[in-house]
């Protein structure tokens, strides 16, 4: 016969490991990119940059950045004309202006790589990079390739790939 004490402490091992035991993402997981910016304006980014997921995960950027809106918007030729930087079968996004405090989320299942960048911000550099999958020769190594009528400083600001499949998350510099 099991005693209560035995229960206790059986259930209350249980509750430790789940409480201390590392968090591993699953898909149902949102992941979340915090979008930011100096209380001056001099300087927006996303936290995290770059992000390795795997097909079917949710991301959802929220705007933490009490002085600015921002977007979270593809690379793709139906938005505002831009060159494509996500995978052909993929479906393009775009946020909207978010306001401070606001969400936007999209579940990504096409595997490959997507760039995406803010609106207003993409010239100080406001880009970011999704890895959905696992990338497979020749086309991964260093992203897209379509580096027309991107500014400098975007493009300067793409981690690369091979950096965020070594780490799966690329924080902000």
């Amino acid at each position: 016969m099991i005693s209560r004490r035995r229960i206790l402490q059986t259930g209350g091992g249980l509750t430790a490991a789940l409480l201390l035991g590392p968090r591993v993402a699953r898909a149902a997981d949102a992941i979340e990119i915090v979008m930011g910016g100096r209380p001056d304006g001099s300087h927006v980014w996303f936290d995290p940059i770059g992000l390795h997921i795997e097909p079917g995960q949710t991301i959802r950027w929220i705007n933490r950045d009490a002085g600015n809106s921002h977007t979270a918007t593809a690379y793709h030729p139906d938005i505002f004309g831009r060159p494509r930087r996500i995978p052909s079968s993929a479906s393009p996004w775009d946020s909207d202006y978010l306001l401070p405090g606001e969400s936007f989320s999209i579940t990504l299942t096409t595997p490959g790589v997507y760039d995406y960048y803010c609106v207003p911000h993409e010239h100080a550099g406001m880009v970011g990079r999704i890895i959905v999958g696992s990338p497979e020769p020749p086309g991964w190594t260093n992203g897209p390739s379509s580096e027309e009528d991107l500014p400098e400083a975007a493009l300067h600001a793409f981690p690369t790939v091979a950096e965020i499949m070594s780490k799966g998350l690329v924080r902000r510099a």
